[in-house]
């Protein structure tokens, strides 16, 4: 594992996990390319760590307002269950299909490069809907709203299709504005992305090398760095300009993609 995978892989994963582009699939894409492989595809998982702790910097201001008025305000309350009830699916049928999802689906690069076009067109054809917007704050999500978005993170396991794109969507499909959609896909992403590195880490803690800690650790401090970034500027960015530019460039790096399988396998 040279230095510079690792770097780039890392600076990869922390640009694109919160975005909708899907980082796993921009991951294994990279990899396959560049002849880079992991044990169990564990570091394109455990990298992740440094994109969740670049949304708890972000975040903390909020986390602690959260958790100081949880035992007092029933809104606050109500908002954490969403966002717990959002996670569920994703960490039943993540643990229940784990070994089918490593061992077939992020084997086959032919898949990720189909899943970011289709994703990508169907985020462009979203984006220019005029849905009606009923709610503009992510404290103010019902229940069982946040439930279906739950069970559309799930098509993220599919690489390519991406969980934040996927969580979007819904959101917006289910009336909410595009802001609120993106920053539910960050509160989301807390319980979602660290369920997945320990669960990936338990698995495959056996087959990891001392040298793979070292390799794992800088991708996991580039991702910070880069993650950081993203979050601190994305809402901005999508209350601004939408989805659309997310859409085309995974339109293009799923053709390019394609195109490189055809010529090189």
């Amino acid at each position: 594992m040279s230095t510079w995978h690792v770097i780039l892989l890392g600076l990869i994963e922390g640009l694109t996990e919160f975005l909708p582009v899907s980082s796993t699939g921009h991951l294994l894409l990279a990899g396959h390319f560049l002849g880079f492989r992991s044990p169990g595809k564990t570091f394109e998982v455990l990298i992740q760590l440094g994109a969740i702790l670049a949304i708890l910097s972000v975040y903390a201001g909020k986390l602690v307002h959260l958790l100081v008025d949880f035992p007092r305000d029933d809104r606050t309350r109500r908002f954490v269950l969403a966002v717990l009830i959002a996670f569920l699916p994703a960490a039943v049928i993540g643990a229940t299909l784990h070994k089918y999802i490593k061992g077939y689906l992020f084997e086959s690069p032919a898949l990720v490069c189909t899943s970011l076009i289709v994703g990508g067109i169907v985020l462009l054809a979203v984006d220019k809907m005029r849905l009606s917007q009923r709610y503009i704050d992510v404290m103010d999500y019902p229940l069982a709203m946040a439930l279906v978005i739950g069970f559309a993170q799930c098509l993220a396991m599919i690489p390519g299709v991406s969980r934040s794109g996927a969580t979007i969507v819904a959101a917006l499909l289910l009336g909410a504005d595009k802001r609120s959609a993106t920053e539910f896909t960050f509160f989301l992403a807390m319980p979602t992305m660290a369920g997945a590195f320990a669960y990936d880490l338990y698995k495959n803690w056996a087959i990891l090398a001392p040298e793979d800690f070292k390799g794992i650790a800088l991708g996991f401090a580039v991702s910070f760095i880069a993650g950081v970034i993203v979050v601190r500027y994305l809402l901005d960015f999508v209350s601004r300009h939408g989805f659309a530019p997310f859409a085309w460039w995974r339109i293009f790096i799923g053709g390019m993609g394609l195109g490189a399988l055809a010529v090189l396998g």
